[in-house]
């Protein structure tokens, strides 16, 4: 992982991207985007934030996106938060600019490879990255690279029928706005201060969460996964009733040998745009 390459994580309302090589990330660039522009506006946004990192020493580009990725032609469509972008060949757009190889993915897809390369999946062949913050997406790593599958639609476990809805509306930090009505944030605080109501709605969150696990385990039947996302810092008030549904799996030595933890990698969202060119080779 010598190779200098560019990562860029494209976010809702901020563009950051630093150098990544050999493990050493340089200093971090953030901009605002230009969320309601246009298509052009929004890619000057990116360009400008890629011409501040980019050297004759840079060999590749990885970018990660929250929406839908053609992987092998690197199109976005719908990006999340950014009306104007419905249709972007960015892969073609970066490289005819800079004249490098460039990889677009997911951004869940590259918080998971982010894990594998560089934070607690290191290491590790076999393995899912869950990200819990409004929504509840995922990258699944298989034999010690991602599979995206053929629409880079793999991992959307937050899509899945579950009860009146679906494991997103249940099991992410919307959880409390959707069933309960109520703020997120507000209901973390008051949890911080010890608060037995707001303590009781994690603990139905964790719940949820724990069958969300257990349909991800007899889909992909994973030895690790590692939480990312806002949610996981609530992780104290939800692991012993999430931990209680998976060990209602209907393979327990499945369970036993299962390790979840929370992500304590700083600028993953980079880390893993970067590991999108690693991943490829």
């Amino acid at each position: 992982m010598s190779t200098k390459v560019i990562g860029v994580d494209l976010g809702a309302t901020n563009i950051r991207g630093a150098v990544v090589s050999d493990e050493h990330i340089s200093d971090i660039i953030s901009r605002r985007i230009h969320v309601k522009g246009t298509e052009e506006e929004v890619l000057h946004d990116v360009y400008s934030l890629i011409d501040s990192l980019i050297d004759k020493n840079v060999k590749a580009i990885g970018i990660g996106v929250p929406s839908v990725v053609d992987v092998e032609k690197g199109i976005v469509y719908d990006v999340i938060h950014i009306p104007s972008w419905k249709e972007v060949h960015l892969k073609e757009l970066l490289e005819n600019r800079y004249r490098v190889p460039v990889f677009v993915n997911n951004d869940a897809n590259c918080f998971a490879l982010g894990e594998h390369y560089f934070g607690k999946g290191k290491g590790v062949s076999d393995m899912i990255g869950l990200t819990i913050g409004t929504g509840l997406g995922a990258g699944v790593i298989v034999n010690g690279h991602l599979y995206a599958g053929k629409n880079c639609g793999a991992g959307e476990f937050g899509m899945v029928d579950y009860l009146e809805n679906n494991y997103e509306f249940y099991a992410s930090g919307s959880f409390f706005k959707n069933v309960h009505g109520l703020n997120g944030e507000e209901v973390f605080k008051k949890a911080k201060t010890g608060d037995a109501a707001s303590i009781k709605l994690y603990e139905e969150l964790g719940i949820h969460l724990g069958n969300a696990i257990k349909m991800i385990m007899y889909t992909y039947d994973t030895g690790l996964i590692i939480l990312g996302g806002s949610v996981q810092l609530a992780y104290d008030f939800f692991e012993k009733p999430m931990w209680e549904r998976i060990r209602t799996f209907g393979f327990p030595k499945s369970i036993d040998g299962l390790r979840i933890g929370t992500s304590a990698l700083q600028n993953s969202g980079i880390l893993g745009a970067a590991a999108l060119y690693y991943d490829a080779q």
